[in-house]
């Protein structure tokens, strides 16, 4: 006579498995996986490039021939966004067919995978192009003036810099160190957006603080980002 099982919201029993819970499970060992010790390795300050693409949510296509170095790399992206702990925005496997493209251009922002090299040459597809094994990053053309650097993309570059170049510091160190920074940053931005009309960020608003021009830009696509934008 087979064993009974049971099966309820969250476990599952039977004489033979014993019981799962899946509250025993932390899903953060999953957000965790991958090394993002790694990725500071390979690119160094340009990390800031993939941190400020992610945080805006911009779509990031990334190529490898190789499909395990291409899971390996893509998985760890979206620990930049910590704070949001969002890893549906991860397609690590794509193919250029119309069907998963099509499927693709429904996500405002995504980071995707591909091993065809054809598509460094598809620009429709992407904000940012990380050629994986050349280690190059490129911004595309349209995606510039969201993208453009200052004072304070070097100040969080440096900082992911330092912490991921620690030795005594872990992975989820180095992920903490930069959640924090974004959590400042997003705290500065509610602060802002608590003084506009329904909580809502205007551009006349960011322009009255007077921060450099790399700044503001990116204070204003991340309320953007943030649904936090009066438009």
């Amino acid at each position: 006579m087979p064993h009974s099982i049971e099966y309820c919201a969250g476990i599952c029993q039977s004489e033979e498995n014993g019981s799962f819970l899946t509250k025993d499970y932390d899903v953060r060992k999953a957000f965790l996986a991958g090394s993002i010790k790694d990725v500071v390795s390979q690119f160094g300050m340009e990390t800031i490039i993939l941190y400020t693409a992610v945080i805006l949510k911009k779509r990031i296509a990334v190529h490898h021939p190789r499909i395990e170095a291409l899971l390996e790399f893509t998985r760890v992206l979206p620990a930049l966004s910590w704070h949001r702990k969002d890893w549906s925005i991860l397609h690590p496997y794509v193919h250029l067919t119309d069907t998963e493209l099509e499927h693709l251009s429904k996500c405002p922002g995504y980071i995707a995978g591909f091993v065809d090299p054809e598509v460094s040459n598809r620009s429709d597809l992407f904000d940012v192009y990380v050629n994986l094994p050349d280690s190059i990053i490129t911004v595309s053309q349209n995606a510039k003036e969201a993208m453009m650097m200052g004072k304070l993309h070097k100040d969080i570059g440096h900082l992911i810099l330092q912490s991921a170049e620690d030795t005594e510091r872990s992975d989820s160190h180095v992920i903490k160190d930069i959640s924090l920074k974004t959590k400042q940053i997003l705290a500065h931005l509610g602060t802002l957006a608590d003084q506009c009309e329904g909580s809502k960020i205007t551009l006349e608003h960011l322009k009255q603080q007077n921060f450099p021009p790399a700044t503001e830009n990116f204070l204003f696509h991340l309320a953007a980002a943030e649904q936090i934008l009066l438009v």
